[in-house]
């Protein structure tokens, strides 16, 4: 009897010991932090009212599935893309708010599904040495671009490593820029932030992208596994309400949406 009720006084010792720690925990995951690529418009860019945060389709979207949840949910700028998957790696950011689906990227983030939205990763080229084009082997034995730690699909990637001379470097502008200097024959980037890009600079005189795309792949909301909020009840309840999203509109609607937003701001007009 005796023994019981000091292993009930430990237990209890113990609980009181812990609650400060769960309450913190449970504090720092009623808000959870997001980022991704900053220069990817419409689905992600910093907003020029307030640089430390981005905006867009993805922003949107993942505020209206932390609003069902009742979770707050910060989309915030973590640095260039390379840098802000970092912050994400080491779970500094809890969130990925927008990530292709890779066997590397598996090991560090567990992805929610399904996917948001499906974007097409193109071949973009300068108008005037344009080249035939049908199928990967075609770029082979020509020098491309691409952007540090990107991905277009694990299919793609694992061809190109293997076959393809792709340079990268830290931002989508830098790589536009050496594609028009004539330093890479072709750059493979995503096609929507690409154009808005493109649009944004007038260079769509100068440019233009090779059909068909090099992949169409899911992009995926994703928990790093170093988030302190990363739990098994989290994960499931993000991807309940995901599909409750991706089953109607709302994705499409977001990027119209954006895609508007983005247009009006390299305008000069107000939202």
């Amino acid at each position: 009897m005796i023994e019981h009720c000091r292993c009930r006084s430990l237990l209890l010792s113990l609980c009181l010991l812990l609650l400060p720690e769960l309450a913190m925990a449970e504090g720092l995951c009623g808000q959870l932090t997001a980022t991704g690529n900053p220069e990817y418009p419409p689905y992600l860019w910093r907003d020029p009212n307030n640089p430390e945060q981005l905006i867009g389709a993805n922003a949107d979207l993942l505020k209206a599935v932390g609003n069902a949840l009742g979770l707050d949910v910060k989309v915030v700028y973590g640095g260039p893309w390379s840098r802000a998957q970092e912050e994400v790696r080491s779970g500094r950011i809890d969130l990925m708010a927008g990530y292709f689906l890779t066997h590397e990227r598996q090991q560090q983030m567990d992805f929610i599904n399904p996917p948001f939205l499906r974007i097409r990763s193109v071949v973009w080229v300068r108008q005037d040495d344009a080249f035939a084009y049908r199928e990967w082997a075609d770029l082979k034995g020509r020098n491309g671009g691409t952007l540090v730690s990107n991905s277009h699909g694990q299919q793609f990637d694992d061809y190109a490593r293997a076959n393809l001379q792709l340079e990268a470097v830290p931002g989508a502008m830098q790589a536009f820029e050496k594609l028009l200097h004539k330093r890479n024959d072709y750059l493979i980037y995503e096609q929507y932030p690409g154009m808005a890009l493109v649009r944004a600079q007038g260079w769509e005189a100068q440019l233009k992208v090779l059909e068909p795309p090099v992949s169409s792949e899911g992009l995926y909301l994703a928990v790093s596994h170093q988030s302190k909020c990363n739990r098994a009840e989290l994960r499931e309840r993000l991807a309940r309400i995901m599909n409750e999203m991706v089953a109607g509109p709302v994705p499409e609607q977001l990027v119209e949406k954006n895609l508007e937003l983005w247009r009006q701001q390299q305008a000069g007009g107000q939202p």
